[in-house]
């Protein structure tokens, strides 16, 4: 069993619970731009944030509003490094009017899933990271490319699983369009969050138990059920004894 586990949400994204959420999580990534987000809801996210001493991240997308960042996008390296520039450097801005840190930096989506095996979306995640945020974590998938550059690249890196979100064989996450790829219960959410903090592995899809060897939990705050389901888990966590905070 770890010792400790950090529990992680996506927030900033329109839904009307972040405030709650923010009492049960240790760190949240923070839409800016690109699939959801605003000035002003970038503003509320890391106000709370504060508030409640929950580490603040960059949440950057493929810029889709409208497929909500989770679209592959066909888009020249050129074009989407300018595009994740902006949207990094509008949340840290804000930031900094507010004297406090970015700690991470954890792509979104469709942008998440490629980078996990495309190097080349890898590195470019990796530099980006170092250049805009020289002074956080990158966050993404154990065992997958996105941890290779950044551990060549001396990046600390925060690998991470998910609550809600169902496995396949080899550790990578079921495809949203196809059936069971999301945990619909409170109940199935807690036991898969316990299951990956005490063991360090996950039951897939098909019934095998594999390896899942991570230091976050996510919580998709656009899930239904997101507020009960950050409530259950944080109670599962502190009641197995297991100790909830951010990476430092």
């Amino acid at each position: 069993m770890t010792d400790w586990i950090d529990l992680n949400a996506d927030l900033g994204e329109g839904e009307a619970h972040d405030a709650e959420i923010m009492h049960y999580v240790t760190s949240c990534n923070i839409a800016c731009g690109g699939h959801a987000g605003s000035t002003d809801s970038m503003i509320t996210a890391l106000s709370l944030a504060k508030l409640h001493h929950v580490a603040a991240g960059a949440h950057p997308s493929y810029p889709d509003r409208e497929g909500f960042g989770r679209r592959d996008m066909d888009m020249s390296l050129a074009e989407l490094e300018v595009a994740l520039s902006a949207q990094i450097s509008a949340l840290k801005q804000i930031a900094d009017q507010r004297a406090f840190p970015i700690s991470h930096l954890k792509p979104h989506g469709a942008l998440y899933n490629r980078a996990a095996k495309d190097r080349t979306l890898a590195v470019l995640l990796a530099q980006l990271t170092a250049k805009l945020l020289p002074d956080a974590k990158l966050v993404g998938p154990p065992g997958s490319a996105l941890e290779a550059t950044a551990q060549a690249a001396a990046l600390p890196y925060v690998s991470e699983g998910f609550t809600d979100r169902a496995y396949l064989d080899d550790g990578s996450l079921v495809p949203r369009d196809q059936p069971g790829a999301v945990l619909e219960t409170n109940a199935a959410r807690t036991l898969q969050a316990l299951a990956i903090a005490t063991t360090q592995s996950v039951t897939s899809l098909n019934g095998e138990t594999i390896p899942l060897r991570v230091q976050t939990l996510c919580l998709h705050g656009d899930s239904q059920g997101a507020l009960s389901s950050a409530r259950t888990i944080r109670a599962a966590l502190d009641a197995a004894g297991i100790e909830v905070r951010a990476p430092q």
